[in-house]
């Protein structure tokens, strides 16, 4: 097996450790602190081709593979992951479910601007009784003929005030269990579809998280995404694909954290001699740089099975798993290593441990991605 980046790889490996130091680099404490989205980032990044990382290039796109996606990805989460989940959640589920599930005219309409970042997106599965179990679906979209009327709630939604078009996911036929829901394409602005303010959180505090209300907001029928009943399929396909994105989102803060603790190592002394020389932070630094190393491998794996077209839900979710368990405690070391000046803004590990502990909640919390491995082994 040959584990060497291809030399378009390292190229877009490159471009996006360029973007991460030069442009979101300078100001991601103060977005931090201020909860502030990165609006013209984004568009940036839009030009770089970013928020649509896989998507084919004639609905503009770059029509790269999976491994360039998770390449970007590790690479602004290790400035930025609060940049870096609005790449995740545009490119892993929205553009993704629409390119893969949508009719040619969404695609024209909305894939093309999602692509290219002049629209950002949003994935409304998440409800306040249903976390992310979509057969348990309470906002409801009752079929009217030529359009359906949704009522309900959507929480936790990545980009919810900022979004511009927004796929979300209800149940029209309750006795058909996960075969009566369907997946819509809702517009901002549309009457009846309300944003609620924005979530206080610990952190990936300059991504936009919202409630959604909606209040009979009538969606035309040419908005549902594929057949009747295809709702519940739609999510899990997508979900599989934005594991793959969490996990390298995850691999970014854990590799960006030993970096900085590396640096930091070499340039702090204690007892007549730099720290890493003293065998305590030596072995820190080696457990690090093997557990993400491991979850490297993990992440490349789940990628290049969907690149080769292989069933990636148990290589997605075993990486989700393993690569937010080395994020979440080897942020939390690096902060350790940094000792008091861990706890202060100015070196950037206490915001790299505090985004590393959503990594273990969405996409699935850590139980979810173990129900999904645990049926993949039992299926055998």
């Amino acid at each position: 097996m040959n584990f060497s980046l291809t030399e378009e790889h390292l190229m877009i490996q490159e471009a996006a450790r360029d973007f991460a130091q030069t442009a979101l680099l300078p100001g991601v404490i103060e977005r931090d602190h201020k909860q502030e989205f990165p609006d013209e980032l984004v568009k940036k990044m839009g030009a770089l081709g970013f928020m649509g990382i896989m998507v084919d290039p004639k609905y503009g796109g770059s029509g790269m593979d999976a491994i360039s996606y998770v390449i970007v990805m590790e690479e602004l989460s290790k400035i930025d992951a609060s940049a870096s989940v609005i790449v995740s959640v545009n490119n892993s589920l929205v553009c993704y479910g629409l390119e893969a599930f949508g009719n040619e005219a969404q695609k024209q309409k909305y894939l093309t601007k999602l692509a290219t970042g002049e629209f950002v997106g949003a994935f409304c599965l998440s409800e306040p009784e249903a976390g992310s179990d979509a057969t348990s679906q309470a906002t409801t979209a009752e079929d009217k003929g030529d359009h359906y009327v949704i009522n309900g709630t959507k929480n936790w939604i990545t980009s919810g005030g900022r979004a511009d078009v927004y796929l979300v996911i209800a149940q029209t036929d309750r006795a058909k269990g996960h075969r009566g829901i369907n997946a819509f394409i809702v517009e901002k602005g549309t009457a009846g579809f309300h944003i609620g303010p924005k979530e206080d959180k610990l952190g990936i505090r300059g991504s936009d998280t919202h409630t959604l209300q909606f209040n009979d907001v009538i969606v035309p029928k040419e908005n549902r995404i594929g057949a009747d009943g295809f709702g519940f399929k739609f999510a899990m396909k997508t979900l599989s694909g934005g594991r793959i994105g969490i996990a390298a989102q995850a691999l970014g803060i854990a590799t960006g954290a030993y970096e900085l603790s590396l640096k930091y190592s070499k340039e702090r002394k204690a007892f007549g001699t730099e720290i890493c020389n003293h065998q305590a932070i030596a072995f820190k630094l080696a457990d690090m740089y093997t557990d993400i190393s491991a979850a490297r491998m993990m992440v490349m794996k789940a990628a290049w099975d969907k690149d080769q077209g292989n069933n990636y839900d148990m290589s997605s979710a075993m990486a989700k798993l393993y690569a937010s368990k080395v994020a979440m405690e080897h942020t939390v070391e690096a902060v350790q290593i940094h000792g008091g000046n861990g706890f202060v803004k100015d070196y950037h590990v206490e915001r790299l441990m505090r985004d590393a502990k959503i990594t273990q909640i969405y996409e699935g919390t850590s139980e979810i991605q173990k129900i999904v491995i645990s049926r993949g082994v039992l299926k055998g």
